[in-house]
């Protein structure tokens, strides 16, 4: 299943091989992700090409300095002719989940994506409702223009499993878009295109069920604390901080190399550099890549 979906993306999004990789171990670890990049990255039409391949439902949310945290989650209206009350559902009641820029949001709209991340449930005029399964959320945001914005919250981003960053193609892919376009490519028309899906929800629930079985030997659970706890112990961090990449690669064993390949995603906005070291150059990504210098890995 995972060969398909990421053949599927490849043909559709051009030069995203990182970025669809690190999608989908947050689909497979049945958790969200955080899509940073400029604007004309392919940010949203990687999150519905995903989401046409699965076949799921999907839905976007734009977000903007005047959106109320019942534009998200829904409300309960009353019906004059039957003297009752309904529940009118939000956008979040998908599978799939597109948080177009969501730092551009107060907090309190996005503190109303906080439960249904976590819980996978919202709750509304004291009734909790269950959201889809399997629920996806993906946000997106401008890492580089922030006038009007709001920073995202430390607890927002822990619900945020891996950070996926896009960028500009490489010249060959970015020729290849521009023959593409004179071809007659609308990405506003994804059928159009022949993007269907290639999955089915069962098969997709069974493999996010098998991620779990993937054995992690212990010498491997040690090298993953230690990494973590070297970010820590880092003289520039401020704030620190598997399975589901080898899956991706059909084993059914994770190895060093595994936890090396998700570091970054999912390390990375989880640290806060110390602003002395912002100053000297050092990114959240340089931390990460000394402390897996650093650490010895296992030898199985």
């Amino acid at each position: 299943m995972p060969d398909r979906l990421r053949a599927g993306l490849a043909r559709v999004v051009v030069g995203a091989d990182g970025a669809a990789f690190t999608l989908l171990v947050a689909l497979l670890a049945n958790g969200h992700a955080l899509i940073e990049g400029v604007p004309g990255t392919a940010k949203t039409l990687t999150v519905r090409v995903l989401a046409r391949l699965l076949g799921v439902t999907f839905a976007r949310i734009q977000f903007t300095p005047d959106l109320m945290p019942s534009d998200v989650v829904g409300t309960t209206v009353f019906d004059q002719r039957s003297a009752t009350f309904s529940l009118r559902r939000g956008p979040v009641f998908t599978h799939v989940l597109l948080a177009d820029e969501i730092n551009r949001t107060p907090p309190k709209t996005q503190a109303a994506l906080l439960e249904a991340m976590e819980e996978r449930r919202v709750t509304i005029d004291g009734t909790t409702h269950a959201l889809p399964v399997p629920f996806l959320v993906c946000a997106t945001q401008n890492p580089v223009e922030f006038e009007g914005t709001y920073p995202l919250p430390e607890a927002q981003l822990d619900r945020l499993l891996v950070r996926v960053r896009t960028g500009y193609p490489a010249p060959d892919d970015e020729r290849a878009l521009i023959a593409r376009a004179v071809a007659g490519f609308d990405a506003h028309d994804l059928a159009a295109a022949g993007v269907e899906p290639v999955v089915t929800l069962d098969e997709l629930l069974a493999t996010q069920a098998a991620v779990r079985t993937v054995h992690l030997a212990e010498s491997l659970q040690r090298y993953v604390y230690d990494v973590v706890a070297a970010t820590r112990a880092s003289a520039d961090v401020a704030l620190g901080a598997t399975q589901a990449a080898a899956t991706l690669d059909g084993r059914s064993f994770a190895t060093p190399d595994d936890v090396k390949d998700v570091a970054g995603p999912v390390l990375a906005h989880r640290i806060l550099v110390r602003p002395e070291a912002e100053l000297d150059g050092t990114s959240a990504d340089d931390v990460i890549a000394r402390v897996l210098a650093a650490v010895p890995a296992p030898a199985t």
